[in-house]
């Protein structure tokens, strides 16, 4: 995920705010963010859930879509 000049703080922050549910979601095996040296604008996630279904439950909740909704305009090419 890129983030767009002048939002990368606030983008740490939102993706921050979704990390803790996310873990305790059944099916949630691992989520790893980490960033890129030479771009600290890029950041890379390890998402890694138990099945196809446990991913589309993730997609699913309230706060999993606040997160997305929150990051419109902050971040380009946005793959979920």
């Amino acid at each position: 995920m890129t983030i767009l000049p002048g939002f990368l703080e606030e983008v740490k922050a939102i993706l921050k705010e979704a990390l803790i549910p996310t873990l305790q979601e059944p099916g949630c095996e691992a989520l790893y963010e980490t960033g890129r040296k030479d771009d600290p604008h890029k950041l890379v996630f390890f998402e890694v859930f138990a099945s196809a279904a446990a991913h589309e439950f993730h997609l699913e909740q309230d706060y999993t879509k606040r997160m997305f909704a929150s990051l419109d305009g902050k971040v380009s090419g946005r793959q979920q």
